[in-house]
């Protein structure tokens, strides 16, 4: 992904405790203050994940499947990790084309658990023509 925050920015975090609080609750802000405003406009328009193609191409990642997670991330997935961790992660996935940023954190584990256990390739091409019109309409990008 192309870098879309200001440097230092989980230091940032931490020096701020009423925001510190409110990212612990779901990993995410609204408005993220972190955030500079290229990176705005590059999250808007979902193409600061244009960089993950490479990974793509390297089989890193794939077109579909579960969102990559931070180490910090994987706590929230529990029981799950495992589960998760056995698939490759993908470009977009059911998260994404299911609300994005708009869902809870659990919500987005029940989601990538979903999908997991009912991928298949008809499947990911319904995610991958979702995918477009999510990213057009700027559904759930911050």
């Amino acid at each position: 992904k192309f870098r879309t925050m200001i440097p230092d920015a989980d230091g940032w975090l931490r020096q701020n405790p009423d925001t510190w609080t409110e990212y612990q609750k779901q990993y995410k802000l609204q408005d993220d203050p972190r955030v500079t405003k290229i990176g705005r406009w590059l999250r808007r328009t979902s193409l600061d994940e244009l960089p993950q193609l490479i990974n793509i191409l390297r089989g890193q990642m794939s077109l579909v499947g579960p969102r990559i997670i931070t180490p910090a991330e994987l706590s929230h997935y529990a029981d799950y990790a495992a589960k998760l961790m056995s698939v490759t992660p993908g470009l977009t996935g059911w998260w994404q084309v299911s609300g994005r940023s708009g869902t809870s954190y659990a919500e987005r584990v029940q989601l990538d658990m979903w999908y997991i256990d009912n991928r298949s390739p008809g499947l990911d091409l319904h995610i991958l023509i979702r995918t477009i019109g999510v990213v057009f309409q700027r559904y759930g990008a911050y």
